[in-house]
């Protein structure tokens, strides 16, 4: 059974026009959306977890996608917010020009949906046409519904 990433969207939780052009600045910016989320119970330790994530290793995914995350006590549930820059934003750590950013918090009891919902995340975005989808949505709700659209091709039916 896939975990669909539609179902933990929200279009208060997606800033399609990111300003920051350096990486952290833009992770800042994405994740902010999440600070008043009721599932994230304490978002300084949260952030700052994503960041020490973000030190470790590239989170690029390839293909101009970024998935920063951290696996922490400070989310009750999966939370997720999503960036895009139509200019990219530089992830100098490896040197990768990102237009879409996945910021994701999943508590550390959940590893088996947080692992799910990241392969669904990169069947996604594997091909041009599909990402092109997600550059292109004019509003959030547009975005949520073009996700919505490709899972349904990817996954089928399946619920």
């Amino acid at each position: 059974m896939a975990v669909r990433l539609s179902s933990f969207l929200e279009p208060s939780r997606i800033q399609l026009n990111v300003q920051g052009t350096k990486r952290t600045v833009a992770i800042n910016e994405v994740a902010k959306l999440l600070e008043n989320d009721p599932n994230v119970a304490n978002f300084a330790g949260f952030y700052q977890e994503l960041l020490a994530r973000e030190r470790l290793d590239t989170t690029c995914l390839g293909n101009e996608v970024a998935l920063p995350h951290a696996r922490t006590e400070h989310v009750k549930k999966i939370v997720i917010a999503v960036g895009r820059s139509s200019n990219g934003v530089l992830f100098e750590n490896s040197n990768q020009n990102v237009k879409l950013m996945f910021v994701l918090g999943t508590p550390k009891t959940n590893p088996g949906d947080y692992l799910m919902l990241v392969g669904s995340l990169c069947r996604l975005i594997k091909d041009s046409a599909s990402r092109d989808q997600l550059l292109t949505a004019e509003t959030p709700e547009a975005f949520i519904e073009a996700v919505k659209s490709l899972e349904d091709k990817i996954f089928g039916s399946e619920k």
